[in-house]
């Protein structure tokens, strides 16, 4: 494999991870967002990757959560409805933290790979200039 196909291959794993990071931090900014009964609850945001035939991946889409949420009962939140109840996301933080961590890991490697293949190329460049 040549420098130029690791760095294909890192650069669209830099993508895919900054795009996980980005919903990641979208799902955990909004972790404690509260709706009225009426309306559907914040739909956490989930990238699916795919692999590249020749190396590398894709975003194949974004997915959404649960839009039911969980109904809890906050009778002095101005949300509320009649019965005391309102709508929030069903997520797990502990998930969502563990995903970040994945994904700035994934992320962290890419980079590094990226490094690597271009120290390889000017390695090379270098022994031409003998």
């Amino acid at each position: 494999m040549g420098a130029f196909d690791m760095l294909r291959i890192a650069n669209s794993s830099l993508g895919m991870h900054q795009t996980w990071l980005d919903a990641l931090a979208h799902n955990i900014a909004n972790a404690n967002t509260v709706r009225a009964t009426t309306e559907d609850a914040f739909q956490q945001q989930m990238v699916v990757a795919s692999a590249r035939p020749e190396g590398g991946v894709d975003v194949a889409a974004i997915e959404l959560g649960d839009a039911e949420g969980v109904l809890q009962y906050a009778p002095d939140h101005p949300l509320a409805d009649a019965d005391g109840m309102v709508r929030t996301p069903a997520m797990d933080m502990s998930v969502q933290m563990t995903s970040l961590v994945q994904a700035q890991r994934g992320f962290q490697a890419s980079v590094q790979v990226t490094k690597t293949a271009q120290d390889s190329y000017n390695a090379a460049l270098q022994i031409g200039q003998g």
